[in-house]
């Protein structure tokens, strides 16, 4: 089996970062854009794509600035996270992430966050 590198892409989003962090860390929030439902019980989130679930355990959080998932199913060192990123010059705020893929799917994988940012953007009108 492939080894999975870590990887990290950045996007601007015209939002303050209270109003993104809630999309970004609450089930009703990742259910707007994330995944098709989201649950959470005893630190765990479990996400529902096209009636396919995969649960991950939440291992990091700070509010306003990140969320750190480890999926259950996946490699020890492997976990995403989506955080806050705000210029202290500019005030213009970015959502960056980090994950980790295969060399082989890291070009689907950038094009799924893509679209899933895109998604996230129109959800929040910005």
């Amino acid at each position: 089996m492939a080894e999975k590198k870590k990887f990290t892409l950045e996007y601007e989003v015209k939002s303050s970062p209270r109003i993104l962090y809630s999309f970004i860390s609450e089930p009703n929030g990742l259910s707007q854009w994330f995944a098709d439902d989201v649950n959470f019980r005893d630190q765990v989130y479990t996400f529902t794509w096209d009636d396919e679930q995969q649960k991950a355990k939440l291992v990091s959080i700070k509010e306003n600035k990140l969320v750190k998932f480890k999926w259950l199913d996946d490699e020890p060192q492997c976990y995403f996270e989506m955080e806050i990123v705000q210029d202290e010059l500019t005030n213009d705020v970015a959502l960056s992430i980090t994950d980790f893929t295969t060399d082989e799917l890291l070009a689907e994988k950038k094009l799924i966050w893509d679209n899933q940012i895109d998604y996230l953007i129109s959800v929040l009108g910005a």
